[in-house]
């Protein structure tokens, strides 16, 4: 199995955290940077372990204090052989902890990075839909809309062939609308993250999340999909692998 989104940085014992997640299945896992020193930190945890690789961008929070110079260390730090995708990029008008033209500028730089360098841009947007599909409408590379969110989205993202990646939110009892969506993604387009230490699943949740509890996401998709859950794991396996160039 393989968590395709996690913050592996976030938690002050990420190595054992990847251990814990192999016993559990959970082979591969992409952990996120959010800033360029955050980057690095991942970087490093991702020459660690063979299973681990990078997805490095500057998080829509921080739009508000990036500045070009930071836009081309990333550039830099994404030539790294472990580095798969640009992001988590995007926008946020929910937390709104930066000026919204700098997150858009910000957005529009990491897409142009991602597209420069033929990588798959993982997508953040919060109560910002629509200024976010906008903004995609002109990229013509990889698009992963992660921790997916946003049921009245899932037309346009499927109709652009993105990939929709779902988390420890899609198991919530009241997440009804997250797995009827979840029925909706086609095969080759559906993925499974934690986005630890966030949004633990259901089975676990008021705990820290971490990535060996995907599992219990990919459990809870399958039942909504009406798939045998180890039919959906490899195809969510295959997935990953195309979207992200694994090996």
């Amino acid at each position: 199995m393989i968590d395709t989104h996690a913050h592996l940085t976030a938690l002050d014992d990420a190595d054992e955290a990847v251990e814990r997640a192999a016993e559990a299945g959970v082979t591969r896992i992409l952990t996120v940077g959010t800033d360029v020193e955050d980057c690095r930190r991942a970087l490093s945890l991702a020459e660690r372990h063979d299973g681990v690789f990078a997805v490095l961008g500057i998080h829509p929070h921080e739009a508000g204090t990036a500045t070009e110079n930071d836009v081309a260390r990333l550039r830099d730090l994404l030539a790294h052989p472990k580095a798969v995708a640009v992001g988590e990029t995007g926008l946020d008008w929910f937390r709104d902890h930066a000026p919204h033209d700098a997150q858009r500028n910000l957005f529009a730089a990491q897409l142009e990075l991602a597209a420069e360098l033929g990588k798959p841009a993982v997508i953040h947007t919060r109560a910002a839909d629509g200024d976010t599909l906008a903004s995609l409408a002109g990229f013509r590379g990889t698009v992963v809309l992660h921790c997916f969110s946003s049921p009245h989205m899932l037309p346009s993202a499927l109709e652009r062939g993105w990939y929709v990646s779902f988390a420890g939110n899609a198991t919530f009892p009241k997440a009804v609308d997250l797995r009827l969506a979840a029925t909706q993604v086609p095969a080759a387009r559906i993925l499974a993250e934690t986005d630890s230490p966030y949004l633990a699943p259901q089975p676990v949740r008021g705990r820290r999340n971490e990535p060996a509890h995907v599992v219990h996401t990919l459990a809870a998709l399958a039942e909504a999909r009406r798939e045998e859950p180890a039919a959906l794991e490899r195809r969510i396996e295959l997935n990953a692998a195309e979207c992200f160039g694994l090996p």
